[in-house]
């Protein structure tokens, strides 16, 4: 029987079929949300080879170049809160910590963090930050959160930008980071708003 990976009831509604409509990924997918703690989630089951695929090859992510490549900005002032800039987890990170960004994609936050004297860790299952890592000397790991890569309260800071609503199991991977954070260390996350129009 299924149950929600939040708080494993199994009073769950069928929303709809849903499928990939930004970078057409086969498939639909059958979206439930839980009666219970209202968590939306999708019945489908992605292996790590799958994920892999998924982003390295259908994100577009494969078509930048190292040319291009740019640190993220210092975000500051008034207007970036009327442009929704300060929804993003890298900003609110201090200077002079030691970070994990989950989901690190380019490396744009990477760089980031070390322009502000960070010590930078990132991981992401795309291949394609492999050649930005090797570029910039980025210290990432190419695959899935594994907080056994690391020693526990290793990290000041974690961020995942837009990630938690990929992750098979959410409560196991902030268990995980929860490991790996120093006493007094915190967790940034960012997630779209599923009742969003």
């Amino acid at each position: 029987m299924m149950k929600c990976p939040i708080c494993s009831s199994s009073k769950l509604v069928f929303l709809m079929p849903v499928y990939d409509d930004r970078y057409g990924y086969d498939g639909r997918f059958p979206l439930h949300q839980c009666k219970e703690c209202e968590h939306k989630f999708l019945h489908a089951s992605f292996n790590q080879d799958t994920l892999k695929t998924i982003y390295t090859d259908y994100y577009p992510r494969s078509a930048l170049h190292l040319e291009s490549y740019e640190p993220r900005k210092e975000i500051r002032g008034f207007r970036s809160w009327l442009n929704g800039e300060k929804r993003l987890a890298y900003c609110w990170v201090p200077k002079n910590v030691r970070i994990l960004d989950i989901g690190c994609g380019f490396g744009e936050t990477l760089g980031y963090h070390r322009s502000r004297g960070c010590d930078a860790y990132g991981v992401d299952v795309d291949e394609n930050i492999r050649r930005v890592a090797e570029a910039f000397h980025f210290n990432v790991h190419v695959g899935p959160f594994d907080p056994d890569l690391y020693n526990p309260g290793f990290f000041d800071y974690v961020t995942m930008d837009q990630i938690m609503e990929h992750v098979t199991d959410p409560l196991e991977t902030l268990r995980g980071i929860a490991r790996i954070l120093k006493p007094g260390g915190a967790v940034i996350l960012s997630t779209p708003n599923a009742a969003g129009q």
